[in-house]
């Protein structure tokens, strides 16, 4: 079974209403994410890296374009170490799910995906949804509780409860042995 680590809405700009809830953690959450991101790249077993982001509304943008306008605003030191490489793969989203209206399920698929480690933002929105969508999906989830970023902590502990126990994703740390397998 072939794995991707999907990486949340890391590039952003951080120009929204919760920005200055959130940035205190993703700070903490980066190196947890740089290290999921690190074993990905040297996993010997071929682990696929998607970006899957926001396009904060601006319908004509692409990948380029959001990457630059992230790097280009004040919390690039946030965006820069979790840039994508030339490998890596991207999907523009709309809405909180990473699944919702993206062409996501049929790029897994294409690509023999059935586990998806999430890491990336924010737990008690996007990363639930995205695993409540890949639970229906019948795709195994795994997320490092140290690589997601939240709001509210309160809602992000309740929020890993649920998907570890409503929808059976496996919940661990970024250097947890078996996060790839």
């Amino acid at each position: 079974m072939r794995t991707a680590l999907i990486v949340i809405d890391m590039i952003n700009t951080y120009e929204h209403e919760d920005a200055e809830r959130l940035l205190p953690s993703v700070r903490e959450a980066l190196p947890g994410m740089l290290r999921a991101l690190e074993r990905a790249r040297a996993d010997t077993s071929d682990v696929e890296i998607i970006y899957v982001n926001d396009n904060f509304g601006r319908w004509r943008s692409h990948h380029d374009e959001i990457l630059r306008t992230a790097l280009d605003g004040p919390h690039a030191d946030l965006v820069e170490p979790l840039r994508p490489d030339d490998s890596s793969l991207f999907v523009v989203k709309a809405r909180h799910s990473i699944f919702y209206e993206t062409p996501l399920e049929y790029l897994l698929g294409q690509h023999g995906i059935r586990r998806i480690v999430l890491c990336g933002q924010v737990t008690e929105q996007c990363v639930l949804y995205s695993a409540l969508d890949a639970h229906i999906r019948h795709l195994d989830v795994t997320v490092p509780r140290d690589a997601v970023a939240h709001i509210h902590p309160d809602l992000a502990d309740a929020a890993l409860r649920m998907m570890e126990r409503n929808m059976g994703a496996r919940v661990t740390e970024s250097a947890a042995d078996d996060l790839f397998d």
